[in-house]
């Protein structure tokens, strides 16, 4: 091993995925364990690290290269020790000078006054922190003011943070290339306004809340997803839409509209709108909640509405989840789409046997979920597609017909990790 050139051993050491190989490796030879320090840029930080601060300044002074560090601390229990407090973000911030993406995640003693210390990473780019129940505004304005090359922020289930100085400034800057901001229900649709010219570089939004009414554009936008919104009639979705969008994510459910109508906002004039501003869209995903299968009308817009969007543009990916509209009609209309590469259908009742024949005829088709890949097929909780129907449709099928009831899909739709 002392023989092996420097250069070796490193491509060594990057071909090793898991951290458990990184670390037996390190054990075998002094110089196995001084490179592999070297090149190491990431580490994961949990519950049993303890103490935490001792333990920081220990590995920041083996791996001197971090670029990444993630701190979670999910099912913590005082039994696991101390977790990571305002002390310890201020010793680390003090030891890991080339972190550029740093994740904060279920840190219960975090306060505005720890945030304050992030200023001393120069070169923070990304940001994360999610369910940090001490922060307020402050301490985010202290990380807006003092991280100058932050490009990407999400703040998550950050229950306490209400006014938003934080970010004015940062849409003042125009800093930000991806925006998220999800369960903080103080923050509301309005306060999202203050981001102001800073929505005209944000590249990817994300929000979700409860709250009503938005109001803002970009000319670089390239991926939006909203969440539990609603709009109002002078205040509609074209004002988010530009041509570079690529992809748009929404999650909708019945209200009350004009002419006392229960339904969606979303309607044909809507998706007219989209296929008019958007001509670059390549992946649509639409999910609706609370729309009774047995009440059609509750879905403001038609199922030829959806489709001529999917004709106008080049759409690659659609996402369909409790669209009771769509049914055999329209997997024929999708069976002649040019583009359509990708399909996933989740609680889309009306969808039959004779619905899943018209695929055969798609030009494009490689994925599908229903999955359809080169060699496999996997129907999942579909009550009204047969095996039968599906057998001989690839090398190998997956099938079960196990329908999750309302509750079940809603819990999955809105609880799961997306990828």
């Amino acid at each position: 091993m002392e023989d092996l050139p420097e250069a070796l051993l490193r491509e060594v050491i990057k071909r090793l995925p898991t951290t458990s190989d990184l670390n037996s490796l390190s054990l075998v030879s002094k110089r196995l364990y001084t490179v592999e320090a070297e090149l190491r840029d990431a580490i994961y930080v949990g519950c049993g690290v303890c103490p935490v601060t001792v333990a920081l300044a220990s590995l920041c002074s083996r791996f001197r290269n971090l670029c990444k560090v993630e701190f979670n601390y999910s099912g913590w229990t005082p039994n696991d020790g101390m977790q990571l407090g305002n002390q310890g973000l201020h010793v680390f911030s003090s030891c890991c000078p080339s972190l550029t993406d740093l994740t904060l995640s279920f840190c219960s003693y975090i306060e505005d006054s720890g945030l304050g210390f992030l200023a001393c990473f120069k070169k923070l780019m990304s940001l994360r922190l999610k369910a940090l129940p001490q922060i307020a505004s402050a301490g985010l304005l202290s990380v807006a003011v003092g991280c100058k090359s932050l490009s990407a922020l999400r703040l998550m289930s950050c229950e306490n943070v209400s006014s938003v100085e934080w970010l004015e400034y940062l849409g003042k800057s125009g800093s930000l290339g991806e925006l998220v901001v999800g369960n903080c229900e103080r923050i509301s649709q309005f306060d999202l306004l203050r981001f102001g010219s800073g929505f005209m570089k944000v590249q990817m939004f994300e929000f979700q809340n409860s709250q009503s009414r938005y109001d803002f554009c970009s000319n670089l936008l390239k991926d939006l997803t909203l969440a539990w919104i609603s709009t109002e009639a002078e205040i509609g979705l074209c004002c988010l839409l530009r041509k570079n969008l690529r992809r748009i994510s929404l999650m909708l459910a019945p209200q009350y509209c004009e002419g006392y109508d229960y339904r969606t906002t979303l309607t044909d004039d809507s998706l007219k709108a989209l296929a008019l501003w958007c001509p670059m869209l390549q992946s649509v995903e639409l999910t609706f909640f609370g729309c009774e299968p047995d009440w059609p009308d509750e879905i403001g817009f038609t199922q030829e509405g959806l489709v001529m969007l999917i004709r106008s543009c080049p759409i690659r990916d659609l996402k369909l989840g409790g669209a009771n509209i769509f049914d055999d009609e329209g997997m024929k209309a999708l069976s002649c789409a040019r583009f359509l590469e990708s399909l996933k259908l989740i609680n889309c009742v009306a969808i039959t046997d004779a619905g899943m024949h018209f695929l055969a005829r798609s030009p494009s088709f490689i994925d599908l979920t229903l999955e359809l890949f080169d060699e496999s097929l996997t129907i999942a909780e579909c009550c009204q597609i047969s095996l039968k129907a599906v057998q001989g449709a690839a090398k190998t099928v997956h099938y079960t017909d196990e329908c999750p009831g309302y509750k079940e899909w809603m819990d999955r739709c809105v609880c799961e990790p997306q990828v």
